[in-house]
């Protein structure tokens, strides 16, 4: 103690000395630490022979009227044995019974996954643990006690050297910047079959917009996810993407046999064809490194898709959607996003009532329907018998020989597809096809 009140009290001609409190006040349940066993002993017993009021022993033990009568009452039941001194009980490891059989368990599903070279999986994830303890087991384990089992039992590993990306969030607006691409990784180990995991995000609020899982990657997917945005958001005002070729034509690349006045962008896939229609400008990653330097959500997706497939033991597409759609749906409403330490779906919200670049989608004249922008793009030449030809399969149309017609491919499904003919902006007519039948699946 730093300083104490000494206060003397006299009786029949004798003066004790009493310890009283620390100036600055004892805290009720550390009296332990300011005051002996003899000191309160003497004040209780001093109560007792009805020479102190209990207000002032209360005063001086800074201490309320409950425990003083709590002290008392020990005392009373056992004067030479009472002491504030209390022993603290060992809990051991204070956790379950069961904790650390779980705990081992999911550190075993985990190591087998990093061990699988086919999984994208480098370390252990001591979080997604925790929190499969707390729904599926309904225990309540701290971050703490699963690291110190996991380095206990060998299933820790150093930290890994990482690449220094720039993290920071290099728009101002929502829709300013549209952050598209795909990821062909084994998502389920059970089904020993690698899927495409295609998603969209905005830049600005890291909201995902869009997110599906396809056994094969197609224009058709990636133009179905852009369909996806603009019909329920609006246009944003650019997509960042890198050069794959469904994305960018590539001299050199993408054709062996081509004439030499065509260069790099000089023929569009189908894909960019629908960005111009609706007026959204791309931007290219030249490089791996570059497209490293805008966040990607697949870090956090993938992590907890592999992990989850793998605790549901996923064999089928259909299932992996549905635990993927669960992920989307944690990641944008309830997780905190570590760059911007806000809900994206919040953030998202926010920036679409004050600081949005995002366009109304309205379908580019002459063109009728949203099937005449996100749809396939092919040009023919009528025939003298007013047909045209794709992939060897005929259509009759109502345009006269040697014109051009453009045709329009929107698939229905996975089997059919709607073929709308124009010429010089007028739609001659519909029909329907099967898409084996137009080369759908090649687009």
């Amino acid at each position: 103690m730093d300083s104490f009140e000494v206060i003397f009290i006299s009786k029949v001609d004798t003066l004790e000395m009493v310890y009283l409190k620390e100036k600055e006040g004892a805290k009720m349940a550390q009296i332990h630490k300011s005051f002996t066993d003899g000191q309160v002993k003497d004040l209780l017993e001093r109560y007792l022979r009805k020479e102190i009021k209990r207000n002032y022993i209360q005063e001086v033990l800074g201490i309320g009227k409950a425990r003083f009568f709590e002290l008392l009452k020990v005392y009373r039941a056992n004067p030479e044995g009472f002491s504030i001194k209390y022993a603290r009980k060992n809990y051991g490891s204070r956790i379950e019974p069961g904790v650390d059989t779980n705990i081992r368990k999911e550190l075993e599903l985990q190591k087998g996954l990093i061990q699988n070279n086919d999984v994208p999986l480098k370390s252990y994830n001591y979080s997604y643990i925790k929190d499969r303890l707390a729904h599926d087991y309904k225990q309540e384990v701290s971050l703490g006690t699963i690291i110190s089992r996991a380095k206990a039992n060998g299933f820790h590993l150093g930290k890994r050297k990482k690449a220094i990306h720039d993290r920071e969030v290099i728009t101002q607006y929502a829709g300013e910047l549209i952050q598209h691409d795909s990821s062909h990784h084994l998502w389920a180990p059970l089904a020993k079959e690698k899927w495409y995991l295609i998603t969209s995000l905005d830049d600005y609020s890291r909201y995902i917009l869009h997110g599906d899982l396809f056994e094969t990657e197609s224009s058709w997917a990636h133009i179905n996810a852009m369909q996806v945005i603009f019909l329920k958001w609006g246009c944003p005002h650019s997509f960042y993407v890198d050069s794959h070729s469904i994305f960018r034509f590539v001299r050199g690349r993408d054709t062996i046999h081509y004439k030499h006045h065509l260069e790099t962008d000089d023929t569009d896939p189908q894909w960019k064809q629908v960005l111009e229609d609706c007026n959204v400008k791309v931007t290219y990653a030249l490089s791996p490194q570059a497209k490293g330097k805008i966040e990607r959500p697949y870090g956090w997706l993938q992590d907890r898709m592999i992990r989850n497939c793998m605790r549901e033991d996923v064999t089928d597409i259909r299932h992996a959607r549905d635990i993927l759609k669960r992920e989307i749906e944690r990641y944008n409403y309830k997780q905190v996003h570590s760059t911007t330490q806000e809900v994206p779906y919040f953030r998202f919200k926010k920036a679409l009532e004050e600081k949005s670049l995002f366009r109304r989608f309205a379908v580019k004249p002459p063109f009728q329907s949203p099937k005449d922008i996100f749809c396939f793009r092919l040009d023919r030449v009528v025939d003298q018998y007013r047909k045209v030809s794709i992939k060897g399969s005929e259509f009759k149309v109502a345009g006269h020989p040697q014109t051009k017609v453009n045709i329009r491919i929107y698939p229905l499904g996975d089997s059919l597809c709607e073929l709308r003919f124009w010429f010089n902006g007028r739609l001659l007519n519909v029909q329907r096809a099967k898409n084996k039948d137009v080369g759908v699946v090649h687009f």
